[in-house]
């Protein structure tokens, strides 16, 4: 386990009464620092990307008292030192339910200040009505290592297990929809597919696929877990190029999508048909 789990602050794992009013003091930060001391990073990364979170659950009340529901994309940058931690991210979202702003711009600026002010630096957040096409899942394109046999494995993912199939240099999307890992406090499994594009010497899918199922019984944040994944292929594989984004199902109403890439003008890919 390599987040700061004992933090006192920490909701996740422990009851929590509910809240019924505005409430940013709920709001929790995980600095990053600590798991990324464990992969060797320092202050200079070696990606670029995001956290995309999508919020089906949001709520407030207009001016008259009446509810507004909306679906909210948030963005919060891999390069802000802390993680909002989920479980205070529901918490105070429901607080919200019941709380009065004049427009959803109010009730945005409002959101966006609180997550931004414990992310460390500018968080982003675009509001969806319920049935807005651009929320429609969509399904990856590449090729699937789901099919490729594995062998029996108990303990934890290691670089070693990543093999070069071919030293030709290929450009390449795959994809996988059996990553699970365990959260680092609760223990309890988080579900989601994982996508890759590189460009570099040809990855053995089978080592791949071997690798990605031994995080079963991994326990780290999903971001970390992104971000692991990323440190292993980068030094083990040496691509010219590399994206990672995995797509976390939701919990609470919040599913999770970190992005890692070291293109900076990247863009994380849509959520999927899974989510």
């Amino acid at each position: 386990m390599v987040a700061d789990s004992k933090n006192e602050g920490l909701l996740l794992g422990k009851h929590t009464p509910q809240l019924h009013e505005y409430s940013p003091q709920i709001l929790h930060a995980i600095p990053r620092k600590i798991a990324r001391e464990s992969l060797g990073l320092g202050e200079a990364l070696p990606f670029y990307g995001v956290d995309q979170w999508h919020a089906y659950e949001l709520s407030w009340l207009d001016a008259d008292g009446k509810p507004n529901v909306r679906v909210g994309r948030f963005t919060v940058p891999a390069s802000s030192p802390n993680i909002i931690e989920s479980k205070s991210v529901k918490l105070y979202l429901n607080a919200l339910n019941n709380s009065q702003f004049v427009s959803a711009e109010e009730f945005r600026e409002t959101v966006v200040n609180d997550f931004s002010n414990i992310a460390g630096e500018g968080v982003e957040l675009e509001l969806f009505t319920v049935d807005d096409p651009s929320l429609a899942g969509s399904v990856f394109k590449g090729k699937s290592l789901d099919n490729f046999p594995v062998d029996a494995y108990s303990g934890e993912p290691v670089a070693e297990q990543l093999q070069i199939e071919s030293e030709q240099v290929v450009d390449e999307i795959v994809y996988s929809h059996l990553l699970r890992s365990l959260c680092p406090v609760t223990g309890q499994p988080d579900w989601a597919s994982v996508w890759f594009h590189y460009c570099g010497a040809a990855i053995d899918h089978r080592s791949l696929l071997q690798y990605i199922i031994a995080y079963r019984v991994h326990q780290e944040f999903h971001e970390q877990c992104v971000e692991r994944m990323f440190c292993d292929i980068s030094r083990r594989c040496k691509p010219q190029l590399l994206q990672i984004q995995a797509f976390y199902t939701r919990r609470g109403g919040l599913d999770i999508n970190p992005f890692r890439t070291t293109d900076p003008h990247a863009e994380p890919l849509p959520r999927r048909n899974r989510q």
